[in-house]
């Protein structure tokens, strides 16, 4: 990567001059903090996170912004990796530190469910959501069986879209949308998969019924509860950067480019 001043040495040596360097400047003048902050709100007031929402299909944006109401945005949320993660990130508003357990760009699928059930363990008066996706929940579902064992009431949300919903995005933005290994010919029914494992199963196909099935999981303090939203099967993380690209050549969403088909 190209830097605008590239600074080389010991990482503790150049941290703590660059602090000290900063200890003596004076502090900025009033005008230009105004201008800093006209420029920030103009940048928010494009948002980016914006969706259409019109359709009776769930969006899987739509099912973390529920949440997040219905939980007054004080929920553990865990995570693991893929689109799913990046809905998470961007939809719930995280409120407090530890609010949000996930690897960050580790690559480690399959994490969210032992990471709520640790989070329950150590946080038993927190309501805890894991955010899945129906690729990730199958690296790890069978420690169900030691939710159920131990008696931990944490909730799974699939955001099911029925693809490893990060990798076809990219196969779609970068490989002239040729899709290969991405999608589920074949998924269990993991409704009936959770009720086997002594847990409550809940599938959501439509709009309407998100908010209902996120109510129950909250207020089932002692069961699990498996809630299956099936939703959008192209809906894409946006924006995003792609691989070894720079902040300036940022993916943007359709109603924020000059030409929305591009």
């Amino acid at each position: 990567m190209k830097v605008d001043i590239p600074i080389v040495g010991d990482v503790k040596n150049v941290l703590s001059e660059m602090i000290a360097l900063w200890g003596k400047q004076d502090a900025p003048a009033a005008d230009s903090l105004d201008k800093w902050w006209k420029n920030i709100e103009e940048w928010r007031s494009r948002n980016c996170l914006w969706f259409d929402n019109d359709s009776e299909i769930i969006k899987p944006q739509y099912v973390v912004q529920k949440l997040a109401e219905v939980t007054g945005n004080s929920a553990i949320i865990t995570s693991d990796v893929g689109q799913h993660q990046m809905f998470a990130a961007q939809y719930y508003p995280f409120e407090r530190p530890r609010q949000w357990l996930n690897s960050g760009g580790l690559g480690t699928m399959g994490v969210g469910l032992p990471y709520a059930l640790g989070a329950k363990l150590a946080a038993p008066d927190q309501d805890v959501f894991c955010i899945t996706g129906e690729g990730s929940i199958q690296m790890n579902i069978q420690e169900l069986s030691t939710c159920f064992q131990y008696h931990v009431p944490i909730n799974v949300v699939t955001l099911n879209n029925g693809y490893l919903g990060m990798v076809r995005q990219w196969q779609e933005l970068y490989y002239g949308n040729r899709e290969s290994e991405t999608y589920f010919d074949s998924l269990p029914d993991f409704v009936k998969l959770a009720e086997a494992y002594g847990h409550i199963g809940i599938r959501v196909d439509k709009k309407s019924d998100v908010e209902g099935a996120l109510l129950e999981a909250v207020k089932q303090k002692d069961r699990l509860v498996f809630i299956d939203f099936l939703t959008d099967k192209k809906q894409n993380v946006l924006p995003m950067v792609g691989n070894g690209k720079g902040l300036d050549e940022m993916v943007l969403p359709p109603h924020m480019r000059e030409n929305p088909k591009a």
